[in-house]
């Protein structure tokens, strides 16, 4: 009788499930270019995808070569109701965050603040108006704003 092999694929899909639902809340979300849009786990979970189809043609198509066939698509509902879990907290559950009460709305002027910039120099809002109009000078048509864009994390 020949030995069959361990179906690995199946097991490290499984595995890269978790690590990939464990790895957002403990590490990713720290950091604003994957708090907001989790790619890295994304592009993890697809992985796993990869790695259990690969693992489910093992384990069907060379049964006599690979062990697995009852593993094989019980790891892989288990690793589905993990990506599935974490699709759902993240689409879904994140839609009932509490609304800000003290943001301004839209059309509604903001008021005048004064924060840092990607290297650390003070900018308020009045400055970035009175540049606007200074430049508007050089042209026909003076400015009628500036557009803000408000990031809404979970921190």
């Amino acid at each position: 009788m020949k030995t069959r092999h361990i179906n690995w694929p199946i097991w490290a899909g499984f595995l890269l499930s978790l690590v990939a639902f464990g790895s957002y809340p403990a590490f990713f979300a720290q950091f604003p270019v994957t708090r907001d849009v989790p790619w890295v786990n994304y592009l993890m979970f697809g992985a796993v995808a990869a790695l259990l189809a690969a693992g489910l043609r093992r384990a069907f198509s060379q049964p006599a070569r690979y062990r697995g066939k009852l593993a094989a698509p019980i790891l892989t509902v288990a690793s589905a109701a993990v990506m599935g879990l974490f699709v759902s907290l993240v689409f879904f559950k994140s839609r009932g965050l509490p609304a800000s009460q003290g943001a301004p709305q839209v059309g509604q002027k903001a008021p005048d603040f004064t924060l840092p910039d990607i290297n650390g120099n003070p900018v308020s809002l009045s400055s970035l108006l009175t540049e606007a109009q200074a430049t508007a000078a050089d042209h026909a048509k003076p400015p009628g704003g500036i557009l803000l864009i408000f990031y809404r994390g979970y921190w």
